[in-house]
């Protein structure tokens, strides 16, 4: 039997009027009468009528980018703040506005009863790491708006947008391979992280089958891009390329090839991944991979709308890739003709 605003009432101790109010987000309602009613809703699985309906015409010009405080490095990121940019450079002409939550304030118990039912927001962007399975089936079951920053492959229907990092591996060992290198190796990079299989992946498939490449995984510092080069270094084939997994990794090695008299990019070439902030600026300036993270927020703004303001779109999958490009620099010109 289908659950009613009565029975919310009853379950609640409240009126039924107060649990309308509490639907239509009335400012006459205390915040913690509204976590209290919009729990049992939960609770009893109530799905107010025509939700999605009412949804989609009682906007509140609102978007939530979700985001998780315990993860301190992601803010020390560049390119966190070039996302919000990209969001922002698509919602705001349309008079939307951007709210940044942090679930682990919220909590992931009370997020959809806050955001989803409470309807504080049109619809949300959050990254991968925070969509779980059943997060994913409460809004999915709602058709809420959601978009996905970061491939998610399993959960459906699911609107994800990336960069593609494996083909942008592949570019760049393909760039090392065109430059006359032959024996290429990758460094830096946690193996539980998707982003480290997805550009190993990419860099193993630029390569012959019958090559296996020296993979040498460790936490992208410089600390790590030291250590593993001497790694490298130690092997009964040394290789004459590296691809590093960022920009701080590859620091680390030039800094041990410079301090051993290795000479870059003649004996061994580096490049990596990020063009910010180090690769223009170090000795000599790094080959890599521009992710053009502000296109990414662009592509999730523009994907989000879409299915705010079309209905139909909000059950269909969609999956964008936003493509890296290729930035050519001293670091890996072993052929003439590299400035």
């Amino acid at each position: 039997m289908r659950v009613t605003i009565n029975d919310i009432a009853r379950a609640a101790n409240v009126a039924k009027s107060t649990v309308s109010k509490v639907l239509n987000d009335s400012p006459t309602i205390s915040e913690a009468t509204k976590e209290k009613v919009r729990a049992i809703m939960l609770e009893m699985n109530y799905e107010p009528s025509s939700f999605a309906t009412r949804l989609a015409k009682q906007k509140c010009y609102n978007i939530g980018l979700i985001i998780d405080l315990s993860r301190k490095s992601d803010f020390l990121n560049y390119s966190f703040y070039d996302i919000i940019g990209g969001v922002e450079s698509v919602i705001g002409p349309l008079d939307y506005e951007l709210t940044i939550c942090n679930i682990e304030h919220i909590g992931r118990d009370r997020f959809v009863s806050r955001f989803v039912l409470g309807r504080k927001v049109d619809g949300i962007i959050l990254d991968n790491s925070i969509l779980t399975p059943m997060l994913a089936q409460e809004l999915n079951e709602r058709s809420f708006p959601y978009i996905v920053i970061g491939e998610l492959p399993g959960v459906r229907p699911l609107r994800w947008v990336d960069i593609d990092n494996r083909s942008g591996a592949a570019i760049l060992t393909q760039h090392l391979l065109a430059q006359g290198y032959r024996n290429p190796a990758f460094i830096g990079g946690e193996e539980c992280d998707p982003l480290f299989g997805a550009r190993v992946a990419g860099f193993r498939d630029a390569l012959p089958h019958t090559s296996l490449p020296p993979v040498l995984p460790g936490y992208s510092n410089e600390a790590n891009g030291r250590r593993l080069t001497c790694e490298l270094l130690s092997l009964s084939q040394a290789p004459d390329s590296i691809v590093c997994m960022s920009n701080l990794v590859a620091f680390g090695a030039l800094q041990e090839l410079g301090e051993r008299g290795i000479s870059i990019p003649e004996n061994i070439g580096i490049a990596t991944f990020d063009n910010r902030p180090l690769a223009p600026y170090t000795t000599p300036p790094l080959t890599c991979l521009d992710m053009d993270t502000f296109a990414l927020g662009a592509a999730a703004g523009d994907m989000l709308m879409a299915q705010i303001n079309e209905p139909n779109a909000i059950q269909a999958e969609e999956h964008r890739w936003v493509e890296p490009k290729l930035v050519v620099r001293q670091s890996t010109a072993l052929m003439k003709g590299i400035d």
